[in-house]
């Protein structure tokens, strides 16, 4: 069963940080990170952790978020410095993992967090 877990979200300044976190559960775990949407926008990718290791980030998260893994793979966080009240938006952790039986791969996000920054 494929189940993702957030952790950490909430209420700060603008200029604050915060980390979230999130526990994976389910088969082999390939591409793993956060994912964002603001209501009435479409989610976009904010930080990747691809199957090979090679971080990819948002270009307006870019050196203020830092997207890390776990010791034990199935966890990923997200360290997020200097926040900006544009950074305001439900997070979700994301995952890309192998379906059951080998027979291929798919997206799953969790239910996601809120993060609210203030101005």
């Amino acid at each position: 069963q494929v189940q993702l877990v957030e952790s950490g979200g909430g209420l700060v300044q603008a200029g604050g940080s915060l980390t979230l976190s999130c526990v994976v559960s389910g088969p082999s775990i390939n591409a793993i990170g956060w994912d964002r949407q603001v209501p009435g926008k479409k989610r976009e990718m904010v930080a990747h952790i691809s199957g090979a290791g090679r971080k990819s980030y948002a270009d307006s998260v870019r050196g203020r978020f830092t997207v890390s893994r776990g010791s034990a793979k199935n966890t990923v966080y997200l360290s997020m410095n200097s926040l900006k009240p544009e950074d305001t938006a439900v997070y979700y952790c994301y995952a890309n993992m192998d379906l059951p039986g080998g027979v291929g791969y798919d997206d799953y996000w969790g239910q996601g967090t809120q993060v609210t920054v203030s101005s």
